[in-house]
């Protein structure tokens, strides 16, 4: 049975519908979380419905402070940190041959190089422990590529790439770092999309619907815990079968 109580875990994008939903089901078992994002009164609005929830308003593009920022969580989580969940990213679409310096750059840095700074410090407080959970949220395009996505498919590809490596670094010092790769999920940006091309894309999922957010809080959870203490530099797929690894062609829009 999955227990979470005296963990302490810093979720990311925790303002966001996917991040939301992590941090209400790690609390269900008893987590502490320390919640951060860019919507303080979201944040603000999670920490009045969901126990065991302190927030921190920071900005994950802000390089520079990742390290005062991991400082400032574990602190606030009583200092130890058992776990970081790296949800945040953005994008910023447009042709290659359209696509500036600066949005091929921005989503770089926010998606794979803050990620990589906040695994790099949340390492540093784990190597403490002696053990510790990283779960890193990529893509389903990371794997496919995607039509106008060339800067976010190269990050969240590049994410799973480097927690391959952390894995092969830190696994001796009992520190797991592994991905967890949604395809379409029902979030305020999947809300937006023209219905047409909603049934489009639920045409090519062999499950015939979008995922919930809550079906990638469950895997969360479950490499959070100790239940997934022998998984090292894996990504699970949760798409409703839209991508599997085995797969030479990808299912075309």
């Amino acid at each position: 049975m999955i227990n979470l109580k005296n963990k302490n875990i810093i979720v990311t994008g925790a303002s966001g519908g996917i991040g939301n939903s992590i941090v209400k089901k790690l609390s269900e078992f008893e987590a502490n979380i320390l919640a951060t994002g860019t919507k303080i009164e979201k944040l603000e609005e999670l920490k009045s419905n969901v126990k065991n929830v302190k927030i921190l308003s920071f900005d994950i593009s802000q390089s520079e402070k990742i390290e005062e920022f991991v400082e400032n969580a574990t602190t606030q989580l009583g200092g130890k940190l058992d776990c970081i969940v790296n949800n945040a990213g953005l994008t910023q679409d447009n042709l290659a041959i359209r696509m500036t310096l600066d949005e091929w750059k921005k989503v770089i840095d926010v998606n794979l190089t803050s990620t990589f700074l906040l695994s790099k410090f949340a390492i540093k407080k784990m190597l403490k422990n002696k053990s510790g959970k990283i779960v890193n949220i990529t893509s389903v395009v990371g794997h496919t590529g995607n039509l106008g996505q060339a800067n976010y498919t190269a990050s969240k590809a590049g994410i799973v790439a480097m927690s391959k490596s952390l894995a092969i670094e830190y696994a001796k010092k009992n520190i797991n770092v592994n991905c967890i790769s949604p395809g379409f999920i029902k979030t305020a940006m999947t809300d937006k999309l023209d219905e047409k091309f909603k049934e489009l894309i639920i045409s090519k999922i062999p499950s015939a619907r979008l995922g919930e957010p809550t079906d990638i809080a469950n895997t969360v959870l479950f490499l959070a815990s100790d239940q997934s203490n022998y998984i090292n530099g894996e990504t699970i797929h949760v798409n409703g079968g839209m991508y599997m690894p085995w797969q030479t062609k990808f299912l075309n829009y």
